[in-house]
């Protein structure tokens, strides 16, 4: 057992035979009331299905990966095994991230690769390695790029990125070719504007943009949104239905609409789930992995989102495959749902074809069957109740599923299949004991036909396929909270990644900064770089902000290096107690403390600066370091200007907890050194 992380992998193989009475023709198992049977074909004499195009999730939309970037080793590498290796844990198929937009898009801002419009750089944020360390794993992943947000520049003034699509275009062009040219990374499907308007003017130019630049390959996505209105748009405009290749929605409810079959498109969920990670959260994924297709011939669904690494109490916290939002202490888990995607993309791959079929099982439930055309067959099947399966979104109607016995007949090139291999799980509401994603005793086929018992929440694959494993690390650390005297004097030359470690930009990008002048004390900065107001995705705050730490956290000293750079009326701040952030960021309150260049300090009980609990003259300046610290202790706060008393005994009365934080009064650049909270 030496050879594989001390357990080897087929250690669960033949785990328990739960099949043993259900597995062939042999006599219906002795029960008080008999089960309600019913037969299905698998037949593929008349052809087949749609195309299968992959099971994915999405990194992004936003920040949602930013936390993972700083888990020390082994333990980054082990959560990407499980979300990328090959018939390991997830095996993903596709990877979506966001093109970063310098702008609130969730759960935090993402950097662009241009700030500004005469600059360029393919080595910010963490987007770039995340995709490089899953085509290291699975050298055929497919990748999507979708912006949320665009740099201020591309709209000239205006919060519209269409004004001057050629510009636009140029933007999102150039990420796909960095991607090649600094990475080597091949950009499969690109989208447009996640979930908010299209513009046909501007999805052709994207296109004839691609082509110019050899990109012909790259697949468009539309819109990211609802089916309509570019189904119908794609019918009455011949050209856009020339460049559209999948048509995208998000959280369909396992529906589609009939334009956009009649758009003879690909159609995908280009985002789904979005859901918390426990039980429910992955019946909730099995259920729709099966049923957008059977309900809706969606032929792709993708994750919102990837891995929960971000801090929980942002917004939708936990709502990932699997979570890992502790890199101080190297704590993770592996959630159900990371084990429900095993059930279909360990035993699938994009090409592969979807049976012709109908999919719903008599006694509720469904399964889809899958095929390589050459010989193999997958069939996955579901029988999630409607309570233990809701996802967040669309509200799911009433039904009911029962305990059934399905029987099957193979017929076509299937009829000469002898066994199945049996992949199983049960989730367990009564006593949280859920079997996951467990080998059982291969299914022997008699005559092309097997039948098979199912109960309630359980998802079985029934597979010609040998090539499944469930691969399982040693348990990670256990949870530790956020260490409680925390320092960064960002002091590394050679930075891994664009940002410091833990900080969660809310509004603004703080990225390291050299600042090649300085004498020495403050050559290792962190700078806020955003200098004008995004093309938002929603409503940033008019501020800049990144927030650290515990969020439980009541009594604390935050202390900064501070460097204004705006002359005249630019200002920054050290916060604690932050209370919000993610697309809620504009309603933050904490306790906030504020230096001017005019010479002004203010306290405010919130980010947007109205709530004023006291101000004066504090005497800073521009272009000067200057120190602040912040301390807080039960329902009083107090601020020192370089190690002097500045003011004292401000009444607070809430929030009662949150984040420390640091930020600007406007877009502007600023600089922070040697931050500490206790």
């Amino acid at each position: 057992t030496g050879t594989r992380i001390g357990m080897d992998c087929a250690a669960l193989l033949w785990g328990t035979i739960l099949l043993a009475c259900s597995c062939g023709p042999g006599p219906p198992r002795v029960s008080a009331a008999p089960l309600l049977a019913a037969t299905y074909v698998l037949d593929d004499s008349n052809g087949l299905g749609r195309e299968f195009d992959g099971i994915g999730a999405v990194s992004g939309g936003g920040a949602t990966s930013r936390l993972l970037v700083n888990y020390q080793e082994p333990y980054r590498s082990q959560i990407l095994d499980y979300l990328f290796k090959p018939n390991f844990g997830a095996s993903l198929h596709i990877l979506k991230v966001e093109i970063g937009g310098d702008a609130q898009s969730t759960d935090g801002t993402e950097p662009s690769h241009m700030h500004y419009e005469n600059d360029e750089n393919y080595f910010r944020g963490y987007e770039w390695w995340l995709m490089k360390e899953a085509k290291r794993r699975n050298p055929s992943i497919k990748l999507i790029g979708l912006p949320w947000a665009f740099p201020g520049w591309i709209g000239k003034g205006e919060n519209w990125p269409y004004d001057y699509p050629d510009i636009t275009a140029y933007y999102i062009v150039s990420w796909i070719l960095g991607a090649k040219r600094y990475h080597d990374l091949d950009i499969d499907y690109i989208g447009i504007w996640n979930e908010r308007a299209f513009s046909s003017k501007y999805i052709k130019l994207l296109r004839y943009t691609l082509d110019k630049h050899g990109l012909e390959q790259v697949r468009i996505i539309a819109s990211d949104r609802l089916w309509e209105p570019i189904s119908f748009v794609m019918m009455i405009d011949s050209e856009l239905h020339g460049v559209v290749d999948v048509i995208g929605a998000h959280y369909p409810g396992t529906k589609t609409v009939q334009d956009a079959i009649l758009t003879g498109k690909k159609l995908w969920s280009s985002e789904d789930y979005s859901t918390f990670n426990n039980d429910v959260g992955a019946g909730c994924w099995a259920r729709i992995l099966n049923q957008n297709y059977v309900n809706g011939n969606m032929t792709s669904t993708i994750a919102w989102n990837l891995v929960a690494s971000y801090y929980e109490e942002l917004p939708f916290g936990r709502c990932g495959l699997m979570t890992a939002q502790q890199p101080w202490s190297g704590h993770y888990k592996v959630e159900s749902p990371i084990w429900i995607t095993a059930h279909t993309t360990q035993f699938t791959q994009p090409g592969w074809s979807y049976l012709q079929v109908d999919g719903h099982l008599e006694g509720g439930g469904s399964f889809v069957a899958l095929t390589d055309g050459l010989g193999n067959l997958t069939i996955i099947i579901e029988t999630m109740s409607h309570n233990h399966s809701k996802c967040i979104r669309p509200p799911l109607p009433n039904f009911s599923v029962v305990p059934q016995r399905t029987t099957f007949y193979l017929r076509g090139s299937f009829y000469m299949v002898e066994t199945l291999q049996v992949w199983h799980s049960r989730l367990d509401f009564e006593s949280g004991k859920s079997i996951l994603f467990q080998q059982l005793h291969p299914v022997k086929v008699w005559r092309g036909r097997f039948s098979l018992d199912l109960n309630v929440d359980e998802v079985y694959t029934l597979t010609t396929l040998k090539t499944g494993w469930k691969c399982e690390f040693p348990e990670p650390p256990p949870p530790q909270p956020f260490p409680s005297n925390y320092r960064d004097d960002f002091n590394i030359r050679n930075p891994p990644f664009s940002e410091a470690p833990n900080f969660a930009d809310q509004t603004g990008v703080f990225e390291y900064f050299v600042n090649a002048s300085d004498p020495g004390d403050h050559v290792f900065t962190l700078r806020q770089v955003v200098v004008q107001q995004p093309i938002t995705w929603v409503s940033d705050a008019d501020q800049t902000i990144t927030v650290i730490g515990n969020f439980k956290w009541v009594n604390m000293t935050v202390t900064c290096d501070i460097y204004i750079e705006k002359p005249r009326d630019g200002g920054v701040f050290i916060a604690g107690r932050v209370d919000n952030g993610g697309i809620y960021v504009r309603n933050t309150k904490g306790v906030f403390f504020w230096v001017f260049a005019d010479g002004s300090y203010r306290v405010t009980g919130d980010l947007a600066g109205q709530e004023i609990l006291m101000k004066g003259l504090a005497g800073v300046r521009d272009n000067a370091w200057h120190t602040l610290t912040l301390n807080i202790q039960g329902n009083s706060a107090s601020g020192l200007l370089n190690g002097y008393p500045l003011w004292e005994n401000v009444t607070i009365s809430k929030p009662g907890n949150g984040w420390a934080a640091l930020g600007t009064h406007s877009f502007e650049f600023a600089q922070f050194d040697n931050f500490h909270v206790e």
